[in-house]
């Protein structure tokens, strides 16, 4: 396809606009965690890494993190189990209503945070009659954590096709043999691939934590929405919020490679 001279310096152009708009406010959230006055005057006149101590010596951002940490490893725990067994039933079973269903695991990623909310916190509270914890906070995330297994399975066992595990199985090989010794290993990079982000995922969800959470749970994102506005801890907020930018490259990243590994061949 030949492009004009005008979209070629357009397009460019038009990108730079863009990753400008994404980033650059995010690079005052991580220059401002250096920022030695409490006022956040711009430009910074003295940077500082007090803040970055006073934030280890918080016990609120101690704990908002063990709760975060905690929900997203049991929320990409759950995810994986049953992420994994859906991609399986969807890819390699033909029954009624398989179309359906393979719509109904993706729609919650797709709903407003808001509205996920308040139907899991009516359904824990009113229907179930459960006391919101970290239980509630636990399988709310679980809910939106699926989609993103269930998307890199069914892809990698659509690609894969049935040829090894049928190959496998006419060499005598039962089941759980293939499984573990040919579909497993050739599904184990696009699951912790999906795993990489459904934690991130998670980890970074406020909408939903703000309705299933009960009052002694505090995430990481709930503890910055709580902080946010008091003077005393402003400083300590950038630095927390600099630290979620930093690690959330991280999964983000290693996901990618592994996709753009595993579709050329290459090994991670």
């Amino acid at each position: 396809m030949t492009i004009s001279r005008n979209a070629r310096m357009f397009l460019p152009a038009l990108l730079g606009v863009g990753l400008a708009f994404i980033y650059i406010p995010l690079s005052v959230v991580v220059i401002n965690s250096f920022n030695a006055s409490k006022t956040f005057s711009w430009p910074p006149s003295r940077f500082t890494t007090i803040w970055w101590t006073k934030a280890l010596e918080n016990t609120g951002v101690r704990e908002a993190l063990k709760w975060s940490i905690f929900a997203g490893l049991s929320a990409t725990a759950i995810a994986l189990v049953l992420g994994t067994c859906l991609a399986f039933a969807v890819s390699r079973y033909q029954f009624f209503g398989r179309e359906v269903i393979s719509l109904l695991v993706v729609l919650p990623i797709s709903l407003p945070g808001v509205v996920t909310g308040i139907a899991l916190n009516n359904a824990f509270t009113k229907q179930l009659g459960m006391s919101t914890g970290l239980l509630t906070v636990v399988i709310g995330h679980a809910t939106f954590c699926i989609v993103i297994v269930y998307n890199n399975a069914i892809a990698r066992l659509r690609r894969m096709g049935t040829n090894l595990q049928e190959a496998s199985m006419d060499l005598g090989a039962n089941g759980i043999t293939t499984f573990r010794l040919i579909t497993l290993p050739n599904l184990a990079s696009a699951l912790f691939a999906g795993g990489l982000l459904a934690f991130g995922l998670s980890f970074d969800e406020i909408v939903v934590t703000t309705f299933t959470a009960g009052p002694g749970i505090q995430t990481l994102p709930i503890w910055i929405y709580n902080n946010l506005f008091r003077p005393n801890q402003a400083p300590i907020v950038n630095v927390v919020a600099a630290t979620l930018v930093v690690l959330s490259v991280v999964p983000i990243y290693l996901s990618q490679r592994l996709s753009q590994d595993s579709t050329t061949g290459g090994r991670f």
